[in-house]
C-alpha cells in the first residue's frame, strides 16, 4: 500500500518540532500535517503506484514522475497556524508565499518542488507550478497547503528538510544559516587553509582539535553551531598568523603584503576569495590589462 517515505516524514517532524507549541494563538498540530491521502484518495502525488490512476498527472508530465514511480507518496499537506517569533506573526500564508517566492527563485533547496498549492490571503487559491501547466487548486487549499515533489526525490531519498530549515530560522525558530552552497564551499576552502597555516604552531594544534568538538585543553568547551564555530575558529586562527608574522622584522605595510603573499600559491590567493567578489576581482584585473 501507499507509504510514506522517510525524507518527506523528516519534513513533518521537522515542522512539528518548531511549530507544535510555539508561541501564539494557533500552533500547527500533527493531524494538519499530512502525507499519505486516506483510503478513498484516487490519483495525485499524495498516492503511491498502488494508487495512481490511468493517465494520473502526477506520473505522465515530467519524465522525473516516471522514473520515480514507487509506493511511496510524494506530497505533504500542511495545515493552519498562527504563531508569534521574530517579533512578528506567522502564519500558514506567509510560509506559503515565502516557499513560493523561493521556488519562482529557482534556490536550490528547492528543485525538487513540483508545485505549491496555497492562499496568500485564506480567500483566493494559488498554484505555482515548476512545470507551467496550472495555476490554481480546490477551495480546501484556502486552510491547508499542498506541496508535491517530483517522484524520483522521494525514491532517491534525497533530504527534502533544507527549505524549511531556512524558513523556520527567517521567523526566528531555528538557528540555522541561509548561506548558498557556494559560499558554503568558500567557507569549507578557507577552513582548511586556515587549518594548515596554523597548524604549523602550537596554537594550531588547539584549533584543529577546537574544529573537530573535541578539545580538552579549554575548559568547559561545548561546540557551538556550526557555522558560526568555524568563523569564530577561523578568527583564532588568523590570529595565531599575525602573530607568527608580527615577529618577523617588517618595515611598512608593503612588506607585510608580500611576507603574506609569499606563502600563497595562486590557487590559494583564488579559493580565499569570496564568491561575491569574485567577478569584481576578475573584472578589475582584466581592466589593468588591457590598460
Amino acid at each position: 500500500m501507499t507509504r510514506a517515505p522517510a525524507n518527506l516524514l523528516a519534513v513533518r517532524n521537522l515542522l512539528l518540532t518548531h511549530l507544535d507549541n510555539a508561541p501564539g494563538p494557533d500552533d500547527l498540530d500533527p493531524g494538519e500535517v499530512g502525507i499519505v491521502g486516506d483510503s478513498a484518495h484516487r490519483g495525485g502525488y499524495h498516492c503511491g503506484s498502488d494508487r495512481v490512476v490511468v493517465n494520473d498527472y502526477s506520473v505522465v508530465e515530467s519524465p522525473r514522475d516516471r522514473a520515480g514511480l514507487t509506493l511511496d507518496a510524494a506530497a505533504l499537506d500542511v495545515g493552519g497556524f498562527e504563531v508569534r517569533s521574530g517579533g512578528r506573526t506567522n502564519t500558514l500564508a506567509s510560509f506559503s508565499v515565502w516557499c513560493v517566492a523561493q521556488c519562482a527563485a529557482n534556490a536550490a533547496d528547492t528543485r525538487d518542488i513540483r508545485e505549491i498549492i496555497y492562499s496568500p490571503d485564506g480567500t483566493t487559491v494559488k498554484r505555482w507550478d515548476r512545470l507551467g501547466k496550472r495555476t490554481t487548486g480546490d477551495s480546501s487549499h484556502r486552510w491547508h497547503t499542498h506541496f508535491s515533489f517530483f517522484r524520483d526525490a522521494t525514491k532517491a531519498g534525497r533530504d527534502q528538510r533544507p527549505l524549511f530549515r531556512r524558513y523556520l530560522s527567517s521567523i526566528g525558530l531555528l538557528e540555522d544559516d541561509d548561506m548558498t552552497p557556494e559560499e558554503h564551499n568558500w567557507l569549507a576552502t578557507v577552513h582548511k587553509n586556515l587549518t594548515v597555516l596554523d597548524g604549523r604552531n602550537p596554537v594550531g594544534q588547539i584549533y584543529t582539535r577546537m574544529a573537530m568538538g573535541e578539545d580538552a585543553t579549554v575548559p568547559n568547551y561545548k561546540p557551538a553551531h556550526p557555522t558560526l564555530r568555524s568563523l569564530a575558529l577561523q578568527v583564532t586562527a588568523l590570529q595565531a598568523a599575525l602573530t607568527e608574522l608580527s615577529k618577523r622584522d617588517f618595515t611598512d605595510e608593503e612588506a607585510i603584503i608580500q611576507g603574506v603573499l609569499a606563502g600563497l600559491t595562486p590557487e590559494e590567493i583564488a579559493a580565499a576569495i569570496p564568491p561575491t567578489i569574485a567577478k569584481q576581482v576578475a573584472d578589475e584585473l582584466a581592466r589593468r590589462l588591457v590598460a
